[in-house]
């Protein structure tokens, strides 16, 4: 939020300067991130003066060129190359002299003493947009002699504004500081309870001229929709440009101004907060304002040009024959709009039901200005001052005129809020004591009138405006936060007790996997898990979504790690190592929430160097770090194949018959779609089937075997189809307990192999941990291996 220093100051009188002012709005939580210079013309006009024209010939050596002398006053004469077509002599003219820094659209540059041409310039004589006067580069901006003084700043001529803007980062539930008035009445709490000096005027509604009568009406549909609306004719107005000042105030805060009247809805809402809305009374049919909903499937057109169908709930402004104008609160329509031709303006100020409202601009995918304030709560009671002084400004910029009384309707008042405080509970809660007149001083600046003293206590009424202030621990923070956090010591020692966690803590796994992966390199990543999907099936859809972009939940953490892989491949760090600890979501039968363990790895697995120049990672890579996480459960797993659309290749591994983990090189479409031209490997841990299967046996230290493994290899000629983890099952269930180990060392496939097959070579380890093994022992098992796969897979033994 942009508050503008200047404008600010139009309701609290301080000699405080920007930076402190910014000081201590950021310490009673209004962090202002930072304050920026504005000008209404960019470089004030600085180093420009009027000068005239005494001479003016053509260059010698270019037809385009025109060689002049221009007096700038005090006797000073300058010579000065001008490209302008509309040069003369005789011409009062605004001159750029040497050091001058011209600011043209977004590029700047130095006037510096030169020679053009083989003729010395010293100055430039200025057309209106190099000095931020307009667009206009017809010529130079020839001056009215009987008003400009030869000699002069030119910038005296002019009322130029310079300001400073605070970048206010507010936090959503505080809409009362949504505007330059609530931000002065916060800062004015904080000057007075500090006894610094400020002068702060309350604001009240404004006296009205009213005239006659009109025969426009009023109706509210529906009170708990719209609990007040104010409404005002007002004829006569002129739709024109608005003054300088309106426009800069404007532009100051990053606003475009567009015409007088709805800049001044936009002053009064920036100004007090409250939105206003303005439609052209003549397009009003039947002179007759209503508010309440239309039938579901009604279509309506905003202001942007779009067509939209109305869902039946939002709330709606409307006219005698229920035609649509408005989505109250929300987007105006672009039949009912104010334009150059407008003559008669029916005025908006009301307060609707920021539940209704905030439906409304979610379902649109609509957030303006008004809804944002209209959706968090604006101020009951600031209807009225709002109107009035909207009013009496439109009066004065655009000619118009009050039409008789105000529309108003208000059954019934907005109560305050009660809120009992206690003593106790302040000192509880801050650590420390404040005394109780400091409290209700605090409390009185705040405007939170003290209802009744109680024991040990206050009994409160908190202005509705202060729509996040319900509860006492809320009035606690408004007394902690003006009072200064600053002035809260921090204690010296914090005492806790020591939480020892079991073995069947989550926690502690996931702790342990993080820092293993981290000790191999690996980056942790937090994703946003409200994402888009592209394939609905089985998503969960928000029923209110913050955008299009935001309306799911996520079906899997792979999307969101290829995001985070994209952005740094396109930064030149192509090689990643990337873990998420999160949870993913689905509708199946049932809401099914897991959370899991998403690693992905692209790029090198080890650094170039001259020893290793190229070492790209691969399936078998991230294999390995899946297998050094899962050693840590203390299970049997088995491997197999996968079928998964997000992978080109992939597998599984399996424990008790729930799936444990997945992993696969990224498919191709996948990559695409992320914009990534690298191969990417994924795998995903299923946490809570690993936790529900790890082994409470605790890991033993056995000795060392006294005796030697005996290795023995095998080459296999076997089909194409037949896979190693095949084999490996195979070999597993052979009934010896002497085979420890099976390994696959080498693959061969090409040239001297009969078609269709492939070779491996196999290494089994064997072991007997009470004797040396015999040869027939070793024999036996070999042979029996032999036999299995040759009956079950035809294989054939190599030499």
């Amino acid at each position: 939020m942009k508050i503008s220093n200047n404008w600010l100051k139009e309701y609290i009188k301080t000699d405080l300067k920007s930076d402190k002012i910014g000081e201590y709005l950021t310490d009673i939580g209004l962090e202002v991130e930072g304050i920026d210079k504005f000008e209404s013309v960019k470089g004030s006009l600085e180093g420009i003066v009027v000068g005239k024209v005494l001479t003016c010939e053509q260059h010698p050596n270019a037809d385009k060129l025109k060689v002049t002398t221009v007096d700038i006053g005090k006797g000073k004469i300058l010579n000065i190359v001008c490209g302008a077509p509309n040069v003369a002599a005789g011409q009062v003219v605004p001159v750029a002299v040497v050091g001058t820094i011209i600011h043209k659209g977004s590029d700047s540059f130095p006037i510096k003493e030169a020679k053009i041409r083989g003729e010395v310039s010293q100055g430039m004589i200025c057309a209106e947009d190099e000095m931020g006067l307009s667009d206009d580069h017809g010529g130079i901006m020839i001056l009215d002699e009987t008003k400009f003084e030869v000699g002069k700043n030119f910038v005296d001529y002019f009322e130029l504004t310079n300001d400073e803007v605070y970048e206010i980062g507010l936090t959503p539930n505080r809409t009362d500081a949504m505007s330059h008035y609530g931000v002065a009445r916060d800062l004015n709490a904080f000057l007075v309870s500090n006894q610094m000096k400020s002068d702060f005027e309350k604001a009240v509604s404004k006296t009205l001229n009213i005239d006659g009568n009109t025969d426009f009406q009023l109706e509210i549909e529906d009170s708990e929709l719209c609990p007040r609306y104010i409404g005002a004719v007002i004829e006569n107005v002129t739709v024109a440009d608005s003054p300088a000042w309106l426009k800069d105030r404007l532009k100051a805060i990053g606003l475009s101004p567009i015409n007088n009247i709805v800049d001044i809805t936009n002053y009064i809402l920036h100004g007090f907060g409250q939105p206003l809305h303005a439609f052209d009374a003549d397009k009003i049919s039947g002179k007759k304002v209503k508010v309440g909903v239309n039938p579901a499937g009604s279509k309506f057109t905003t202001l942007d040009g779009v067509e939209r169908t109305l869902n039946g709930s939002e709330i709606m402004i409307k006219d005698s024959e229920d035609h649509a104008m408005c989505i109250a609160g929300v987007f105006g329509g672009q039949n009912s709009g104010v334009s150059a031709e407008t003559k008669t303006i029916f005025l908006e100020s009301a307060y609707f039901n920021p539940i209704a409202v905030r439906k409304a601009a979610k379902a649109h995918g609509l957030n303006t200005d008004a809804s944002f304030r209209f959706e968090r709560g604006v101020d009951p009671n600031s209807t009225r001052t709002s109107i009035t002084h909207a009013i009496s400004m439109i009066e004065e910029i655009a000619g118009g005129k009050l039409a008789g009384q105000l529309l108003e309707h208000y059954p019934k008042k907005l109560d305050d809020h009660y809120v009992i405080l206690r003593f106790s509970k302040i000192e509880q809660i801050l650590g420390t004591k404040i005394h109780q007149e400091k409290i209700k001083e605090i409390l009185k600046s705040l405007e939170i009138v003290v209802l009744n003293e109680i024991q040990n206590g206050l009994e409160l009424s908190v202005p509705a405006y202060r729509a996040d202030v319900t509860r006492e621990i809320d009035v606690i923070e408004e007394i902690l936060r003006i009072y200064g956090y600053n002035k809260i010591d921090s204690p010296q020692k914090f005492s806790f007790s020591p939480v020892k966690l079991s073995f069947d803590d989550q926690d502690a796994l996931e702790n342990s996997w993080a820092r293993t992966l981290q000790s191999n390199g690996f980056n942790e990543v937090m994703n946003n898990s409200l994402t888009s999907v592209k394939d609905e099936t089985d998503a969960v859809k928000l029923l209110n979504p913050l955008s299009g972009d935001l309306a799911f939940m996520r079906k899997s953490l792979l999307e969101g790690l290829l995001e985070n892989a994209d952005y740094n491949i396109k930064r030149k760090n192509q090689d990643i190592k990337f873990f998420e600890l999160g949870k993913i979501y689905h509708k199946k039968e049932k809401y099914e929430e897991r959370k899991q363990l998403a690693l992905l790895i692209s790029g090198r697995n080890v650094s170039e160097n001259w020893l290793q120049p190229k070492s790209t990672t691969d399936f078998y890579v991230l294999k390995s770090y899946v297998k050094v996480l899962l050693d840590k459960l203390n299970l049997k797993t088995e491997e197999q194949y996968l079928e998964d659309a997000r992978f080109s290749d992939a597998l599984e591994f399996v424990s008790n018959g729930k799936i444990i983990a997945r992993l696969g090189k990224v498919s191709p479409e996948l990559l695409k779609d992320a914009d990534i031209d690298q191969d990417c490997f994924y795998a995903e841990i299923e946490l809570e089937n690993c936790q529900q299967l790890r082994s409470k046996d605790n890991f033993k230290f056995v000795d060392i075997p006294k005796f030697n493994k005996i290795r023995r290899d095998l080459a296999l000629l076997i089909d194409k189809d037949v896979t190693y983890a095949d084999l490996y099952k195979s070999a597993k269930k052979n009934p010896s307990k002497y085979l420890k180990n099976i390994n696959l060392f080498d693959v061969y496939e090409g040239k001297n192999l009969p078609e269709g097959k492939k070779s491996y070579a196999l290494s089994f380890e064997l072991l007997n941990e009470e004797k040396t093994l015999e040869e027939k022992d070793i024999t036996e098992v070999m042979n029996s291996l032999i036999k299995t796969f040759q009956k079950e897979f035809s294989a054939e033994l190599r030499s």
